[in-house]
């Protein structure tokens, strides 16, 4: 399984009914420092009614728990876009 299909499988778990757009922006930072394998750079795009009420650094804070520190450690850069529905 992909780096990419983990994040969508682990974020589809938990924010149920929400809009989620996962894209790997990897090929922009070749050369880079932390690119290894086409599958380090990630941005997250997610709207969901789960954040109502969150402020910035909880909506952070669920995202990242939603990953795990697994998946996490094995992403060198990721960009959130978290929204309320």
């Amino acid at each position: 399984m992909s780096k990419a299909q983990a994040i969508e499988k682990a974020l589809e778990r938990v924010f149920q009914e929400s809009e989620i757009e996962i894209v790997n922006d990897s090929e922009s930072h070749r050369g880079h420092g932390g690119y290894s394998d086409g599958e380090t750079h990630f941005k997250l795009i997610i709207k969901s009614s789960k954040f109502n009420g969150m402020s910035r650094l909880e909506k952070h804070r669920a995202v990242h728990e939603a990953l795990g520190s697994e998946l996490l450690r094995k992403i060198h850069a990721l960009e959130l876009q978290l929204t309320d529905k």
